[in-house]
């Protein structure tokens, strides 16, 4: 594998910086990269939706997506590629990382061209933002033990239950959402998916406060909730497999964001923080620690690329995905850690009048346990590389082959 850019790639990165140069500021070293999966003011939004536009109205929206849906059809490297170029600008953060990486794929995987005409166009521009209704209080990890229903009335679904965890549900026109609709059935048999407007009567999202008083997760209810018939995705009872198209995106976007660049803040920390007198970084121990963070980083980012060598032969992502979203979170969650160790007794603190770097690692680290749960916990995923790359023999499961409603779910009545 050549890591260098192709002669056809060094012309796209040139074209990609001339645009964002005649189009946004250049980040400067004091300027944080964005962040905006917890900070979802209304000012904020607002900003992401006029730079997803801009894009859109250019032609850099959505860029690995098909032309045919308005993407630039072009290849997952080139959108590494752009994405790094990005980096080096002032851009709002990012609320469309669901629609547009996993929302956006499913619709054009599964969804008729009606359902496509209708939902992608302003999903790729911003206009609208979508959210993803997986979670379920007693169905996370595993997912296909969901318990929020579907009922077949007439042209019409009614739906009761409550999804969980649900990022930016608060601000979304649409959300896509699996339910169960038939529990007589094995539990993977029996599941549908559906587009929800996430304004339809009956639905009710409250904001959880989270330990770094963020609130970028929502509990959402579910009451005689009706969702027409025409917003169903494939056929009645294959929800599964159009969730696992899903997943894999998903899996896919969260592993590769933890690359060598994530830990170039950690070295200026280092540089610019006091160890015994002198910069922490001259300290052997701290140099070795981030030496070894930087190794784990690029043998992440050179799995990443081995998947995007896979999806630029138009394969899908496949469980390997899995491994950078695994090791990358972890590896995220030691940094951010360490950078709070090196920090001393003000690494404690949250409050970023007093704090070195103005709280940023603190803030980091206590996002960083909702990123591992997101698109499957630690122990889900290392089920799927025993089982699915490695080969091993799968877990003992003791629901295999009984119906959903007959599966044990607590101590008798």
């Amino acid at each position: 594998m050549d890591f260098n850019d192709t002669p056809e790639e060094a012309a796209f990165r040139a074209e990609a910086r001339t645009w964002l140069e005649a189009n946004a500021e250049l980040r400067g070293p004091d300027d944080d990269a964005p962040i905006m999966g917890e900070n979802l003011s209304d000012e904020n939004v607002a900003a992401a939706q006029a730079w997803q536009k801009k894009k859109a109205d250019a032609g850099w929206a959505c860029i690995t997506w098909p032309k045919e849906y308005g993407g630039r059809g072009a290849t997952p490297m080139e959108n590494v590629i752009w994405n790094e170029e990005q980096a080096r600008f002032k851009t709002p953060g990012d609320i469309f990382s669901i629609g547009i990486g996993m929302c956006g794929p499913t619709v054009m995987a599964h969804g008729t061209p009606e359902q496509q005409a209708r939902w992608i166009p302003k999903l790729l521009s911003g206009e609208e933002v979508w959210c993803q209704l997986f979670s379920e209080p007693s169905a996370g990890s595993d997912l296909a033990g969901l318990r929020t229903t579907a009922v077949k009335d007439g042209d019409e679904w009614v739906v009761n239950g409550q999804k969980i965890w649900t990022s930016g549900a608060q601000i979304c026109e649409w959300g896509i959402l699996v339910v169960r609709t038939d529990p007589t059935v094995v539990k993977h048999a029996g599941l549908s998916y559906f587009v929800v407007n996430m304004k339809s009567p009956g639905i009710e999202i409250r904001p959880i406060t989270q330990i770094n008083k963020a609130q970028g997760f929502n509990e959402v209810f579910f009451t005689d909730v009706r969702i027409p018939d025409d917003q169903r995705l494939s056929e009645v009872g294959n929800g599964w497999s159009v969730a696992l198209t899903t997943l894999m995106n998903e899996r896919q976007s969260i592993g590769s964001g933890m690359g060598v660049g994530s830990l170039e803040d950690l070295v200026e920390f280092a540089e610019g923080i006091e160890l015994d007198g002198k910069p922490a970084i001259e300290d052997t121990a701290v140099r070795e620690r981030i030496a070894d963070y930087v190794t784990k980083a690029r043998g992440l980012k050179n799995t990443s690329l081995r998947t995007l060598t896979a999806l630029s032969k138009g394969l899908p992502p496949g469980p390997e995905a899995s491994m950078g979203k695994l090791v990358g979170a972890v590896l995220q969650q030691e940094a951010a850690s360490f950078a709070m160790d090196l920090a001393g007794a003000s690494g404690a603190l949250l409050d970023d009048e007093v704090t070195p770097d103005g709280a940023a690692w603190q803030e980091r680290y206590l996002s960083l346990p909702g990123l591992r749960i997101a698109g499957g916990t630690d122990e889900i995923l290392r089920n799927i590389i025993a089982e699915r790359v490695m080969g091993l023999p799968s877990d003992a499961r003791a629901d295999k082959g009984v119906a959903f409603k007959d599966i044990p779910t607590g101590p008798p009545q």
